[in-house]
């Protein structure tokens, strides 16, 4: 089996069996995320426990497959780290999304280096990041930080 292959069934694995799929009741943050250019659309829920570690993570929505995989993954990765962690991890995430980063430096990264094909692709870009810059909203908006309260 090529890497192609293997990185094409760990995208549709977590497309027909998206883990931490489904909505959560009384989450510390709800943030929605639509991606115009394709229409795929999500809504991540997030627990935050009393030391600001995320203790539970759920996402919904509809999508293409790579939109879907990336937020089955994220919320795997998610699950336990601090706000902060979840920050850096993003902001790394975004980076290796957009070509600017390697896969490979860290452990922590290797079901995500599935969608190190979306580098290529521009458009796809968006459907891979769509999860995380929802999760980042989301997170900005629980601490009084979202746009809407920036000056």
């Amino acid at each position: 089996m090529s890497l192609d292959e293997l990185y094409g069934e760990i995208i549709l694995d977590h497309y027909k069996n998206p883990r931490n799929a489904g909505e959560m009741e009384d989450p510390s943050i709800k943030s929605q995320g639509f991606n115009q250019s394709c229409g795929d659309d999500i809504t991540i829920f997030v627990r935050v426990d009393e030391n600001g570690r995320i203790s539970g993570i759920r996402f919904s929505g509809h999508g293409c497959a790579i939109s879907q995989s990336s937020a089955s993954m994220m919320t795997e990765r998610m699950r336990g780290k601090t706000l902060e962690e979840a920050e850096e991890f993003i902001s790394r995430m975004r980076k290796m999304l957009t070509g600017g980063g390697d896969f490979s430096e860290l452990g922590e990264y290797d079901e995500l280096s599935a969608l190190r094909g979306v580098t290529k692709f521009p458009m796809r870009v968006k459907c891979a990041s769509l999860a995380w810059t929802t999760l980042e909203t989301g997170i900005e908006e629980f601490r009084g930080e979202g746009r809407a309260n920036r000056t």
